[in-house]
């Protein structure tokens, strides 16, 4: 990014949006957000908030859509349908920014222990922006024909909510939408910018379990006994293998054991030993590669190693996989028209593919193949994004219990963004020939 433009964003003088004209304080409604985050699948308050808030706008409003779901439907006229995404859910994060409107909040997990709470990943500005657009274009009526639709999905951070939502009918009971928007987050662009990424932005996500079983005993008398340690290490090291020798090199994989749960004493050599994976990829090619040779080295070590069949290891992959985000490229070019338009070349950033997931991905892998685009919004501190380019700043990365986003640019942004390629899009002409999807 340019020098000039550094100093551009930091006079960026962030004009009032049509949503603020008529009522809608997009600051004051992200603080309030920030202040009451819920948990994955607990999202009830707020999917409560965010109902009652579209219901006043005109919506009709439809509630526990695949649990805490929220559906709002804005009919106007003949012409394309549009939908907006929001998901709703924070994280297990003990909040340290030190703001004056940090989170308090503390809740009890799915196991049963209390835990702090926050907005760590941005939830809460993607509520406000799509809150923000949904109240502006409902105001704007003369200005677009179509059908809008919003949904406020629950247990991103899950990656269950969008499966959910799809499940219990959101394409059959309401409109199929002819493209689909949302926006994202950037822990590494300045406020006042917005990224976007043509074809595979982020990646397949699959959860992977091995449980690893030994014959437990003494550890000063490892031969009569079968260390479930020793194999659950092998598995992890030649898992390795999997992507520096069984991937093709230009093809993005990862397979990362972030948990390995074993024993409860030093002289005791345990019955078994958990281990817990993340697997990443692009294609479902890639993704069938890694996930039948996990299985096939752990079922193969423990032979190597002489266990039994009967320990023979299990691998179990968890249900809650997130399918690759594919941004459709025409979708996405003429997300570009509209928002060169309304913010200026010189403010949008193509940024890299990455490895983390996003499960609005789904709602364009469906039979119905909607365009799906997903926009990245920046959020940095334009001083600090300056000070960490030259080396000087580390930036908090998303889920960290110091990201702040910089509400003012972030949120005038992102609502000007999403607004005009809403509208763009709803200038598109319907084929009145075509079945109705």
């Amino acid at each position: 990014m340019t020098r000039w433009l550094m100093a551009a964003l930091v006079v960026w003088p962030y004009a009032s949006i049509a949503a603020a004209d008529v009522g809608f304080d997009p600051v004051a409604f992200y603080r309030q957000l920030h202040q009451t985050p819920e948990l994955s699948f607990q999202e009830a308050r707020t999917a409560g908030f965010l109902a009652e808030t579209l219901e006043s706008f005109g919506f009709d409003v439809t509630r526990e859509v695949g649990g805490h779901g929220v559906v709002a439907l804005l009919e106007n006229g003949s012409g394309p349908t549009v939908l907006l995404r929001m998901d709703m859910d924070a994280l297990p994060v003990e909040e340290k920014t030190g703001l004056p409107w940090a989170s308090t909040v503390r809740a009890v997990d799915p196991e049963g222990q209390e835990v702090p709470v926050m907005h760590a990943c941005g939830h809460d500005v993607h509520m406000t922006v799509v809150t923000g657009v949904a109240r502006d274009l409902a105001a704007r009526r003369d200005d677009w024909k179509g059908t809008l639709l919003v949904i406020a999905q629950p247990a991103e951070e899950r990656g269950a909510g969008a499966r959910r939502m799809l499940e219990d009918g959101l394409y059959r009971r309401f409109p199929i939408p002819d493209f689909s928007l949302a926006v994202h987050t950037s822990a590494t662009l300045p406020a006042g910018t917005v990224g976007y990424r043509e074809g595979y932005a982020m990646a397949n996500v699959d959860s992977v379990d091995i449980l690893v079983r030994g014959v437990g005993g003494h550890g000063a008398y490892p031969h009569a006994a079968k260390d479930p340690v020793v194999l659950a290490a092998a598995i992890v090291m030649d898992l390795q293998t999997l992507v520096s020798r069984e991937v093709h090199p230009a093809s993005p994989a990862v397979v990362t054991v972030g948990a390995f749960h074993a024993g409860t004493k030093r002289n005791v050599i345990p019955e078994e030993a958990l281990l817990q994976l993340t697997v990443r990829s692009y294609t479902e090619e890639v993704r069938q590669t890694l996930l039948e040779g996990i299985e096939r080295i752990a079922v193969y070590q423990a032979r190597a190693l002489g266990f039994p069949e009967m320990l023979r290891p299990k691998v179990e992959i968890r249900e809650e996989y997130t399918p690759a985000l594919y941004n459709d490229p025409s979708l996405v070019e003429r997300g570009l028209t509209a928002l060169t338009r309304e913010l200026g070349a010189d403010r949008l950033v193509r940024v890299p593919a990455e490895m983390g997931g996003e499960d609005f991905a789904r709602y364009g892998r469906t039979p119905e193949e909607v365009p799906v685009f997903m926009m990245r919004l920046g959020t940095v501190p334009p001083l600090s994004w300056a000070a960490a380019e030259k080396g000087e700043l580390t930036l908090p990365s998303l889920h960290s219990p110091r990201f702040a986003p910089d509400p003012e640019p972030t949120l005038t942004t992102g609502l000007r963004a999403l607004s005009a390629v809403a509208l763009e899009l709803f200038d598109t002409p319907v084929d009145m020939t075509a079945p109705p999807r």
